[in-house]
């Protein structure tokens, strides 16, 4: 397949409308190499040059927006593919408005009605809005995932000026095939990795995979309800797959070439996690020495290595430990 540069297709929707366009990459070579980094200031990127919206291949498009944690700053990334029956989304934002503002970059587009939703991670930045969906939207979900968001709309602690959570009527527990328009699209999952209920989309005849948290570009592992190894095993099984385009769920949407490498590159920071957990729980220390004592190489500069770092050393334990459900 084709990808369409950004640089051609791009959409900038701030929030005044901007007519100001995204700063173009530069081609990845020896003079000005792509920073590869999941930090959008060390990309040359302002609040400005966001939401970003690009055409991956006809009718298919990854749509990113800036989510903050702490003073740190990163993308959250959507899909969503238009045809003439109607839109489908893969995964929302972290809040109605910023999922209003989705819906508005979809209409910006087309005409036709957002007809599927895929919650693809059951996490509150990708499914806290999705009250801003049209209300005759079908939602898809794994079973564990309509667990968790069944759960946290009944908590006790939940404030009560927090948005509703729409809770999915359609389950998918392996895989899902819809026709939209003439067009393929498959909803799947392919194991247990950031969540327990992770789903995936995937156009066959475009070759493209949206992965959502399964795959973080550049993102420092998050494992805060994670199954770290059969993570790295799920990776393995998307990299088999007939793909030409991998996109993340949270980092920077780039070529298909730079994506299929960084899936790569995540999966050896997954197995570097995983590696420096097991080490330190051989020498018997407990979690929270071991969380002050990891070191983790080229992943201590990646975005969200200081919030992310102690949980991942926790949950590597839980699993060595026999802990996970």
């Amino acid at each position: 397949m084709t990808f369409r540069p950004f640089s051609f297709v791009v959409l900038v929707l701030a929030a005044a409308c901007s007519p100001t366009p995204s700063p173009e990459p530069e081609p990845e070579s020896a003079a000005t190499p792509i920073v590869r980094t999941g930090d959008p200031q060390k990309r040359g990127y302002t609040d400005d040059d966001f939401p970003r919206v690009q055409e991956l291949a006809e009718g298919v498009y990854s749509y990113e927006q800036l989510r903050s944690a702490g003073d740190e700053k990163f993308t959250t990334v959507s899909l969503f593919v238009v045809t003439d029956k109607g839109v489908l989304v893969a995964d929302g934002q972290g809040s109605p408005e910023e999922t209003k503002r989705l819906v508005d970059a979809v209409a910006e587009l087309t005409d036709q009605p957002i007809a599927h939703v895929v919650i693809c991670s059951d996490h509150g930045d990708h499914t806290a809005g999705n009250v801003s969906f049209p209300e005759a939207a079908v939602f898809y979900a794994h079973p564990t995932s309509k667990a968790t968001l069944e759960a946290a709309a009944s908590s006790e602690n939940r404030r009560e000026d927090a948005p509703p959570v729409i809770i999915p009527t359609e389950l998918v527990e392996d895989e899902k095939v819809l026709t939209l328009g003439g067009r393929e699209i498959r909803i799947l999952f392919l194991g247990r990795a950031h969540t327990g209920g992770d789903l995936h989309v995937y156009l066959p005849e475009e070759k493209i995979l949206f992965m959502s948290e399964a795959y973080l570009n550049r993102i420092f592992p998050a494992l805060r309800s994670a199954y770290p190894s059969e993570w790295v095993e799920m990776i393995a099984i998307a990299q088999a797959m007939d793909v030409d385009v991998y996109v993340p769920g949270h980092g920077f949407v780039e070529t298909p070439e730079i994506l299929e490498d960084e899936l790569q590159t995540y999966r050896e920071a997954m197995e570097l996690v995983i590696a420096e957990a097991t080490r330190l729980h051989g020498m018997g220390l407990d979690v929270d020495a071991a969380a002050a004592r990891a070191k983790f190489g080229e992943l201590e500069e990646w975005t969200l290595r200081s919030s992310q770092g102690a949980r991942a050393i926790e949950k590597v334990y839980e699993e060595l430990n026999g802990e996970l459900p």
